[in-house]
């Protein structure tokens, strides 16, 4: 591509059937904004300008995409009149605009990039549009075709007649257009109905007038999914899962059961890895290769070291940094901890804002107590360290390489390496006390239902 690219996303729209205190484009997708998907599928274009169209108290939108540029959009008049507030953004640009809508999370870069081949060099087209066959088009606006293949009309679908309604090549949404005259086809646009609206497709009307040409590009339809609504969202998520599960598998990871295994957009999962079901990986994971994730784990902001083992039921919040062949087992939460390589927690233990080091074995029941009320502390367990059952450290404090802790300790001071340390109450027995008590509560129990 030699003509320089400018992008165009409107995003303006108030989302009234989401039903949300949160702007539409700002619903997530893979764990990441609408907005965030589509501007990330322009990147690989290295467009010259971009902006995003808003309107009025969108400032929520704005801060989240900075440092983007916004245009505002007010009053809404249509998207032709969306696009022409983006003009000072714009101002003497003479490439390719592509012009999108920011609640359409699916499209793609490489979708992208074919718009811009389309319009570039002095022979491209003015004009690009997505188009998708659909069986049942419905309330689609229809694509006419001169019998080269190039753009010869868009109907919207009230508007159809006869023939047309038998046209299933539909209006995608996205556009490219000649930079150079864009605006100046803005300006000449005429409000399209009594609500004063200028339609953006219009400058179909200008391109055929100068004599240029138009043409369409043929996708997925799925690509061209908006959302509009909380039902519309979960379709687009399940879009979304289907194609990163894909991917995943294409990249030489097993997930023996797809459909169960949810992923976010930048999950990052290495060769001969296995996922097994019902496993959620949020945003800011990298695995590594030949990892096994058992069923029922939660990961999130997280990075796993080759052959380790998780699972089931697993834990890994952010700042988990886990080395080559850990084992974090059932029921066990790991958050802002490093795990030295072969380090183990196998069981039902919580351990946050720690460094384990290397061959460490932390016990079933371990609780590491970082957070004293107002601030978090560290502990440090050191290499080849083994922390018994039903332990409690309490930070911050250092168990030293190679010490042993006994079952049931609560550890409130630093224990040197190689020692052994046990710390328990001292054991207190009353023979035949538990007989008494059961009277005595009975007794209780039975005066007070009669009093009542």
């Amino acid at each position: 591509m030699n003509d320089p690219v400018a992008v165009v996303v409107l995003a303006a729209g108030k989302g009234t059937r989401m039903k949300s205190d949160l702007p539409k484009v700002l619903h997530t997708i893979a764990g990441r904004p609408m907005l965030h998907h589509v501007l990330a599928a322009t990147e690989p274009l290295q467009a010259e300008r971009r902006v995003v169209v808003l309107s009025p108290g969108q400032e929520r939108v704005a801060a989240s995409i900075a440092p983007i540029p916004t245009a505002i959009q007010h009053p809404p008049r249509g998207t032709g009149d969306a696009v022409r507030a983006a003009k000072a953004e714009l101002a003497g640009f003479t490439g390719t605009v592509l012009v999108l809508f920011g609640d359409t999370p699916l499209l793609t870069p490489e979708t992208l990039g074919r718009m811009v081949e389309m319009c570039d060099g002095p022979d491209g087209a003015a004009f690009a549009i997505l188009g998708f066959e659909h069986d049942n088009p419905g309330r689609y606006a229809r694509l006419v075709l001169d019998d080269a293949g190039n753009l010869q009309k868009i109907i919207e679908a009230p508007d159809l007649k006869d023939a047309e309604t038998e046209i299933r090549l539909c209006n995608g949404g996205a556009l490219a257009v000649d930079g150079s005259r864009l605006f100046d086809w803005l300006d000449r646009l005429e409000p399209h109905n009594a609500q004063g609206e200028f339609y953006l497709f219009d400058l179909l009307d200008f391109v055929h007038e100068e004599g240029r040409r138009a043409g369409v590009v043929w996708i997925d339809p799925v690509e061209t999914m908006g959302v509009d609504s909380r039902a519309g969202l979960a379709a687009a998520e399940a879009r979304m899962q289907d194609r990163l599960r894909r991917r995943m598998m294409e990249q030489g990871v097993t997930l023996v059961a797809p459909e169960t295994v949810f992923l976010s957009f930048d999950t990052v999962i290495g060769q001969d890895s296995l996922v097994q079901p019902h496993c959620v990986f949020g945003p800011g994971v990298k695995i590594g290769p030949k990892v096994e994730i058992r069923s029922f784990s939660h990961l999130e902001g997280a990075e796993v070291g080759i052959g380790a083992r998780i699972g089931p039921y697993a834990r890994l919040r952010p700042g988990a940094e886990l080395g080559e062949g850990v084992h974090v087992g059932n029921f066990v939460e790991v958050k802002n901890a490093h795990f030295g390589d072969g380090a183990k927690a196998n069981h039902l233990s919580y351990v946050g804002d720690a460094e384990v080091g290397a061959g460490a074995n932390i016990g079933a029941g371990t609780i590491t107590c970082n957070y004293d009320g107002f601030e978090k502390h560290l502990t440090e367990i050191g290499a080849g360290a083994f922390v018994g059952s039903n332990t409690a450290l309490v930070a911050p404090v250092r168990i030293g390489e190679g010490a042993l802790i006994g079952a049931g300790s609560t550890v409130t001071e630093d224990v040197s390496a190689n020692d052994i340390v046990a710390v328990r109450g001292a054991r207190k027995v009353v023979p035949g006390a538990a007989v008494r008590y059961r009277e005595t509560r009975a007794a209780r129990k039975a005066a007070k239902k009669k009093d009542s």
